[in-house]
């Protein structure tokens, strides 16, 4: 989920990106890892996207992860080779507060090469440009804070102004998946509509995998009371995505159409 919603901002609102990163609202189009000639590393956290003389590569990052030096040096090669005369910024965003070493790491050392990247740990970050600019808005819960609901209630204020229902829907749920790295579900629920998240497009992702894995479940049992338990199992996998939106125990059992006893269980069994 962290993955998608992190490519959905990047490559739905590159220039607010752009002006965060490059210092400049540069209009960028996504880059495919497969025009780079090899199969990709770890391609559903990469996010490539280009202009006419550069190339900017982010990696969004909630655990620290000991491979990204060289990640990040692969995928300088890899992009030189393709494209030699653009120049390339690699940025690692890191959403997760961390003691680990590793998430101040911005060079790997191989031989007598040197690579240089960027490291941005989000709890060092001002606030102040995430909530000028719509596709940074969701970000905004992660940076410096001593209060994260008083941030919530500032991206939510921020949130309030954008016209448009389907890109507020959106920029709405984005912020209460990464909001529930920092706050529990049910104080999400105080601040942000759960109403208008229920029109976004991750929303209705997290039920359509449900339903389209309880259907395959139920077809591997080929029987209808094995089609109906693969049905429930399929709603059930949506429940730990669904509580990332902040939603409660009676609006996912009224929402998923199963009794909240079973929710109740299923979250009790993942928390042991």
């Amino acid at each position: 989920m962290f993955d998608n919603v992190c490519k959905f901002l990047a490559e739905n609102f590159s220039e607010d990106y752009a002006s965060w990163l490059l210092g400049r609202p540069v209009t960028l189009t996504k880059l495919s890892p497969t025009e780079l000639s090899l199969e990709p590393i770890r391609a559903d956290s990469l996010i490539l996207e280009q202009s006419e003389d550069l190339v900017l590569h982010l990696e969004f990052q909630t655990e620290p992860d000991e491979t990204m030096g060289f990640r990040m040096l692969d995928y300088r090669v890899r992009v030189y080779r393709r494209f030699p005369a653009k120049t390339m910024h690699q940025v690692v965003i890191y959403l997760k507060p961390s003691k680990s070493a590793l998430v101040y790491q911005d060079s790997f050392q191989l031989g007598e090469t040197t690579h240089r990247y960027r490291a941005i740990r989000l709890w060092e970050q001002s606030s102040e440009i995430f909530l000028q600019s719509p596709g940074l808005l969701p970000l905004a819960i992660l940076t410096k804070s001593e209060e994260p609901t008083i941030r919530l209630g500032e991206v939510s204020k921020g949130l309030d102004t954008i016209e448009n229902q389907g890109v507020r829907a959106n920029l709405m749920a984005a912020t209460a998946v990464f909001a529930g790295l920092v706050m529990e579900p049910e104080m999400i629920k105080t601040i942000l509509r759960s109403d208008i998240m229920k029109e976004s497009a991750f929303y209705q992702e997290i039920l359509q995998e449900g339903r389209q894995d309880g259907r395959q479940q139920g077809l591997l049992e080929g029987r209808q009371e094995g089609r109906q338990q693969g049905l429930l199992e399929g709603k059930l996998k949506t429940i730990p995505l669904l509580k990332k939106l902040g939603l409660s125990i009676a609006d996912i059992a009224e929402e998923l159409d199963i009794d909240i006893a079973l929710v109740n269980q299923f979250v009790a069994n993942q928390n042991n």
